[in-house]
């Protein structure tokens, strides 16, 4: 009798398995999801002056760039950039509307208004 399962207790439903075809399904909107990359427009600027150098540590150069293409064509924007830069370098921008705040002459600390 201990052998034997009353009426009352049913053993552990069976999971179903999935179909193969909605396994692929998943499995292929996994991968899409993964290798879908979106960029935006870039616009090209030329560097035509190097303003000076910013940051808590003078990382960061900051130059007069002349946009060469889109909307914004012929407009001189000052940006900031980190890294090496020199005149006449090509600046990819993502967007055109911001502009850097200038650089303070003489001020230590910081930037004051």
């Amino acid at each position: 009798m201990a052998d034997q399962q009353h009426p009352q207790q049913k053993s552990a439903p069976q999971d179903k398995k999935p179909d193969k075809q909605q396994t692929s399904q998943e499995h292929q909107l996994q991968q899409q999801k993964g290798t879908t990359v979106n960029f935006t427009p870039a616009v090209p600027a030329v560097v035509e002056e190097i303003v000076g150098r910013t940051g808590t540590r003078g990382g960061i150069i900051q130059v007069r760039c002349r946009i060469m293409d889109g909307i914004d064509k012929g407009k001189v924007l000052r940006r900031n950039v980190k890294g090496p830069i020199r005149e006449q370098d090509v600046l990819l921008l993502r967007e055109t509307e911001i502009e850097a705040r200038s650089l303070t002459q003489g001020a230590k600390g910081g930037r004051k208004t």
